[in-house]
């Protein structure tokens, strides 16, 4: 199974400098934090610094997510800069200065759409997520229960409680033995991937009810607006979920669920079940991710964002 390993990028490093992509997910922030507390634990030698936009409250169990810089404040320059779960260097956000300024970068991701952005990369596509790719780069013996805390979380969140395509032998293997540290993965799924917020319920349903079925009710789309973030006064992080439940309605085989981020200007989530591939689509407008789950950024009226969408799947489906 191991190819790289960690320790191979930190001879000679006293300090590293870490960080994941803008609006952290379950995989982002479980890759980070565990390879966080990896380093912390077993290289208490060298000095390292965590970077991430602030993190949902049920995250907050894992180890030292109390450590977590929320800003780009301080000018550093590190020895080592490891981006996870990043694709592409616009996604580090304001964070981007420590990237580009560091001795040496390491980039550790599973998108098919990342070509390499750091100096050194170590990227596998056909992994589930970045924390199984994390934990491949580690010592097995060394992986103790907080590191598995934080890495069991990322695999469960990027393979839908493994129900994903993404998912594995190797993924179940993994998980096994992250589980064989003890860890309350019951707690972990349920708290983490399942539980909603009353609030949270409140934007699902709403989505949800506005939701319209096109294409033949194949396709599905919703939208939440920027009035209404300060409506239900919510933030990114109370809209985990929405497009992957638009996703499983009978008879959809792909879900877009956009967010207004400015005027005229969404973030779009696309997600399918196996007859599009939504990281073409979301290549073509400029974003990426993978196979059954991808991103971009669109600018123009919710119409324009959704004809343009059609349009991209029209082509593949008259492809096959």
């Amino acid at each position: 199974m191991q190819e790289y390993n960690i320790k191979n990028y930190l001879e000679n490093v006293k300090t590293v400098g870490m960080c994941g992509h803008i609006h952290p997910d379950g995989d982002c922030v479980g890759s980070c934090l565990g390879l966080y507390t990896y380093l912390k634990h077993n290289f208490s030698e060298i000095s390292v610094d965590l970077y991430l936009q602030p993190i949902a409250d049920s995250f907050h169990f894992l180890k030292y997510s109390d450590e977590i810089i929320h800003t780009a404040d301080e000018d550093k320059e590190y020895d080592l800069f490891i981006t996870l779960d990043v694709s592409a260097d616009d996604r580090l956000g304001d964070f981007v200065k420590y990237f580009q300024t560091a001795k040496n970068t390491l980039c550790i991701d599973h998108h098919i759409s990342n070509l390499g952005i750091a100096k050194n990369n170590i990227i596998y596509p056909d992994y589930s997520s970045a924390s199984e790719v994390v934990y491949t780069i580690l010592d097995e013996d060394k992986v103790d229960y907080d590191t598995a805390n934080a890495l069991y979380l990322g695999i469960v969140h990027d393979t839908g409680v493994f129900k994903y395509p993404n998912t594995s032998r190797q993924t179940m293997e993994i998980a096994g033995k992250l589980i064989a540290k003890g860890i309350p993965f019951n707690e972990i799924i349920d708290n983490t991937f399942y539980e909603k917020t009353y609030v949270q319920n409140q934007i699902l349903g709403r989505t949800l009810m506005e939701s319209v079925l096109f294409y033949d009710g194949m396709c599905i789309f919703s939208v939440v607006r920027r009035e209404e973030f300060e409506f239900y006064n919510i933030t990114t992080n109370d809209l985990d979920g929405i497009v992957e439940q638009m996703r499983v309605t009978k008879g959809v085989e792909c879900a877009i669920f956009l967010y207004e981020t400015a005027e005229l200007e969404y973030k779009v989530s696309l997600r399918s079940k196996k007859n599009i591939d939504v990281s073409k689509i979301a290549s073509y407008f400029g974003g990426g991710g993978h196979m059954r789950a991808a991103g971009f950024n669109a600018k123009g009226t919710v119409y324009d964002v959704i004809n343009n969408i059609s349009e991209q799947i029209e082509l593949q489906l008259k492809e096959e």
